[in-house]
């Protein structure tokens, strides 16, 4: 089975099968992400649409001599859809993961891909590391994991790395402040997940190891927020379920 830019081989997702899965908060360890590319695709609706796309929204912003950065990168599809879709002179991508069994994984990947455009890889927190000039920032199922006090924070750092005319993709696991609408889309999330094969065992131990480590907040939310840290345009370009992508522009240059 394969990821859906096709460059990832996978297991089948199994953590939260059988009598000896833990019951810890949900960690991007080695377990993890041994079947990543399985446990993603069968478990966000939507994926396989996000994850090339992002790749075609990279190549109408990508400026010459900027950064591509893939910010929670994972194993890098993010990265590659972008590597095989940017032709822009001078352009890199800057590929930045805090597990380091997801780094490992990735820096294998890259290596095995025929991409040209450059790809460095940190294992870093990305709320730490030095912004430099970017034209495209990609947070693709990332900013969820930050504790809601740090993301202002962090996209205001992000809005003033970009370049003029810029482009943010957020992609994000969101709530519903209408009750009826939000049980409606958790009930079809969850069977969604019955159609991929997962248990009803998998799919409640999965639900409490993610309980206090995803954190969603509503469209409004993001919308509010995007525009506080300085972003002018502000797009839901994408929504499956209680799935979303936004796609977020910088100010242009003022004269």
């Amino acid at each position: 089975m394969n990821d859906p830019t096709g460059r990832f081989d996978t297991e089948t997702d199994a953590v939260y099968a059988g009598a000896s899965a833990s019951d810890d908060p949900f960690r991007f360890d080695e377990a993890v992400a041994r079947v990543f590319p399985d446990m993603i695709r069968r478990s966000v609706p939507g994926y396989t649409t996000i994850v090339p796309m992002i790749g075609v929204i990279a190549a109408r912003f990508a400026r010459p001599d900027t950064a591509l950065y893939d910010l929670g990168c994972s194993l890098g599809a993010v990265s590659l859809a972008m590597r095989h879709s940017v032709k822009v002179h001078g352009a890199r991508i800057v590929a930045v993961d805090n597990a380091a069994s997801m780094v490992e994984r990735c820096r294998h990947y890259i290596a095995l891909d025929d991409g040209q455009l450059p790809v460095a890889l940190q294992c870093a927190d990305i709320r730490d590391i030095d912004y430099q000039p970017a034209s495209v920032v990609a947070l693709n199922f990332t900013l969820q994991f930050l504790p809601p006090e740090d993301r202002d924070a962090l996209l205001a750092r992000l809005c003033q790395a970009l370049t003029p005319g810029g482009a943010l993709v957020l992609s994000e696991k969101v709530a519903f402040a209408d009750a009826a609408e939000q049980s409606l889309l958790e009930e079809l999330h969850l069977d969604f997940k019955r159609a991929q094969g997962y248990s009803e065992m998998e799919i409640s131990r999965k639900r409490n190891a993610l309980e206090e480590v995803l954190i969603p907040e509503s469209i409004a939310t993001h919308r509010q927020r995007l525009e506080a840290a300085g972003f002018e345009q502000v797009t839901l370009w994408h929504q499956s379920l209680n799935f979303v992508s936004i796609l977020a522009i910088a100010p242009e240059a003022t004269a």
